[in-house]
């Protein structure tokens, strides 16, 4: 299919061929009819790639300020590629449309094949020929109302959520600041609810039309007619709300505002303006600022997005879909006519030629359409479908693998099942060109992540069909790299097709998981699997240990995690769904102490501060030895990240954020600072699988072993709740 992107790095609009999206459980594959540019939000978007790189940096300050942040975290080089692979990828742009229901998800009953609906969502509503949208973020469309008016639904619900922020009431004044599209719609809103409306902006066109829809007077911001309209309407006392629908870097809009409101008034900002506020002028008058969020509550909630859980009506009146049904209904009762707003109508094929128009000056306009195939070809696709003891789930020793056979000699072909930020930072520039290595396919949900992935490394193919590659006898061996809810499943029907499997921590959220796992190894005879717990292959911690020589004695281990605390919004957040930070990423720690010790742990005691987050976590393994790993998300973000001590025997090892080592005892050794980045170990240990898949020799960690380290990782649980040891049982 196609769909329209930008590369952010060079500006680069393309109309670019993607694989369709799957159709996932909670949401509707929706083949578009119509979709609308933002001509405010998308042009200003699509300026801002077209800058140079000082001129992003100027534009997104915030973005800088992250990644200063991440230089001192993870070093220079893994930064650079972060924020270079970031940079240059394509991105998706729209978020308003109506189209036609093609494909049902699990757990949906409200719509059906064939209706029409009208669709949000800078993630779901794209400009592309089909995009999954969650359960929340679509609304049928009501009978009789057009597709191309419908394709408003996203923008008249920004406008909306707006109105309501400001509280209007019969009889009062409003003055809309800026009447773009987002503007034109606040002045129908108003006017319909019986507010009396003065409109402000540069442009006579808007302000004309802005009149003919409703608004009682308009006038440029700096006229007099302006200023003598609301004295007229309001009795000179100024008008009760504000309604900042424009965009830019002029502080005129806020400046304006203040002069014009009457003594507590309210001002509401929709759009992205300049908000350097007059401190006398909004403390003598003692004006009400208030900021209206998108398409209103439940926006950038992901429980409510994604997963579908609405808010009960009798608590959140207005939430995101029941503006976008309320806007679609005022519509088509005629309250509000948003034909005399569309300036122009472009047939989707000639998207990139648009918004060069709209870019560069040629088209003026206030809505455009992109208008979609009516008869596309359809492709076909396939169907988507606690006690004080643990016992460790069994794992068979003495059954021989059953992978894919693959000849001798052929470079080893790999599937990538997820694209996201660490496949594409972290794993992938390891493996793309590398000899003896063929990328074969990647597999992704959304459309334009697998098209970025395969540009980017040279895949052969992407696909958002799962199935057609766990059935490809050429392929060898597939990486699971998605979030962390999905591991399990994957790894295990991937266990079952028969490749080797590598997939990132955790390998499972619960005992469940890690048994269904383990069930598909003993049913397939199939246990070609490699956890990423990456640090046991860091150069920089192996040289220690073997520096550190052989140990007699018990050992007692100190490892220090500053893990820092997480942006509102990240899905690590989402314990619901996807578990705890620490049953996330605990593995990769526990790991290390036992490749460290050279052994699994027998019992796990895990202590929690208030607040839950900060964790003191003990761990006993056979001889007597001990580790204690403090996880913690409070400590000051200039503080290195990792640091590891295990003393035994006299001697000890001390390994400083995977920058610098030292042994200390007979034979003292400290190593040279690493002047580049911190190696954490992914090159060696992609080095490892893939020689164990070239070769089916054993894989680099033996399956007790990362049995071990998931059980104990998910062990912690447990110990919280039970606010004691956990034993942790040898394999039945």
């Amino acid at each position: 299919m196609k769909q329209v992107v930008q590369n952010y790095k060079s500006g680069e609009l393309a109309l670019l061929d993607v694989p369709v999206p799957a159709c996932k459980p909670g949401g509707v594959l929706v083949r578009s009819a119509y979709s609308l540019i933002s001509t405010g939000t998308e042009l200003m978007k699509v300026s801002e790639a077209g800058m140079s790189m000082l001129g992003k940096a100027r534009s997104r300050p915030d973005q800088v300020a992250k990644v200063v942040q991440s230089v001192a975290t993870n070093g220079v080089a893994a930064t650079y590629r972060k924020v270079n692979n970031r940079l240059d990828s394509y991105t998706p742009l729209g978020y308003s449309l109506c189209g036609v229901v093609e494909q049902v998800g699990a757990g949906i009953d409200d719509v059906a094949v064939g209706d029409l609906v009208a669709c949000a969502g800078n993630e779901h509503a794209l400009h592309a020929e089909l995009n999954w949208v969650p359960k929340n973020l679509y609304t049928r469309v009501p009978d009789g109302l057009a597709p191309r008016h419908a394709a408003f639904g996203t923008v008249g619900s920004i406008a909306l959520q707006g109105v309501r922020r400001g509280e209007s009431q019969l009889g009062d004044v409003a003055l809309v600041i800026g009447l773009g599209l987002i503007g034109q719609l606040v002045v129908q809103l108003l006017a319909a609810s019986g507010v009396r409306v003065v409109g402000v902006d540069p442009d006579p066109v808007r302000c004309e039309l802005a009149e003919r829809l409703g608004a009682a007077a308009c006038g440029d911001p700096g006229s007099a007619a302006v200023r003598d309209s609301v004295a007229e309407l309001t009795g000179g006392h100024g008008v009760d709300q504000v309604y900042l629908a424009a965009g830019g870097g002029d502080n005129q809009p806020v400046e304006l505002a203040a002069r014009l409101s009457r003594d507590r008034g309210r001002v509401v900002d929709i759009g992205k303006c300049r908000l350097d506020l007059p401190w006398n002028a909004y403390y003598e008058k003692e004006l009400d600022v208030r900021f209206s969020r998108s398409y209103g509550p439940g926006r950038y909630d992901p429980e409510y997005e994604l997963e579908g859980r609405d808010y009960p009506i009798g608590y959140v009146r207005w939430t995101e879909r029941r503006n976008l049904a309320c806007f679609l209904d005022l519509l088509a009762r005629g309250r509000v006519d948003v034909e005399p707003l569309i300036s122009h109508t472009a047939d989707f094929a000639d998207a990139v030629g648009t918004y060069r128009l709209l870019e560069d000056g040629d088209l003026k306009a206030v809505a455009v359409l992109f208008r979609y195939p009516e008869h596309a070809e359809r492709p076909e696709r396939a169907a988507d479908t606690a006690e004080s003891a643990v016992t460790l789930p069994a794992v068979r020793r003495d059954r021989a693998a059953a992978p894919s056979a693959r000849v001798v000699g052929r470079p080893v072909r790999l599937a990538f099942v997820g694209a996201g930020n660490y496949a594409t930072s972290m794993l992938l520039p390891h493996l793309s060109g590398r000899d003896g290595v063929r990328l074969s396919t990647v597999v992704t949900t959304t459309a334009l992540s697998a098209a970025n992935a395969q540009r980017k490394f040279g895949f052969a193919e992407a696909t958002t069909d799962l199935d057609s590659v766990l059935g490809d006898p050429s392929v060898d061996a597939v990486f699971v790299v998605t979030r962390h809810s999905s591991h399990a499943e994957l790894t295990r029907r991937a266990l079952l097709a028969g490749k080797a499997v590598f997939v990132e921590k955790p390998l499972a959220l619960d005992r469940d998981e890690l048994a269904g796992v383990l069930a598909a190894v003993e049913e397939s005879g199939n246990n070609r699997l490699q956890v990423g717990f990456n640090r046991r292959f860091a150069p920089l911690l192996r040289e220690a240990r073997k520096r550190l020589g052989a140990r007699s004695g018990p050992a007692s281990v100190r490892y220090l995690v500053n893990a820092g605390r997480l942006e509102h919004g990240s899905w690590y957040l989402r314990q619901g769904t996807e578990g705890s930070r620490f049953t996330g990423e605990g593995g990769h720690f526990v790991d290390t102490v036992s490749w460290l010790l050279q052994a699994d742990p027998t019992s796990v005691y895990a202590v929690a501060a208030p607040g839950g987050e900060d964790l003191q976590v003990v761990l006993r393994y056979p001889g007597g030895s001990t580790a204690t790993i403090s996880y913690l998300t409070t400590g000051p973000a200039g503080f290195p990240k990792e640091t590891l001590d295990l003393v035994a025997d006299g001697r000890a090892l001390r390994l400083d954020d995977f920058v610098r080592a030292s042994v200390h005892g007979p034979g003292r050794w400290t190593s040279s600072r690493l002047p580049r980045a911190r190696d954490k170990g992914q090159r060696a240990e992609l080095d490892a699988f893939l020689a164990a898949v070239r070769s089916g020799g054993p894989m680099p960690v033996p399956l007790e072993s990362l049995v071990a380290t998931t059980a104990a990782t998910l062990a912690v649980r447990d110990s919280l709740a039970e606010g004691a040891p956990v034993t942790l049982a040898g394999p039945r």
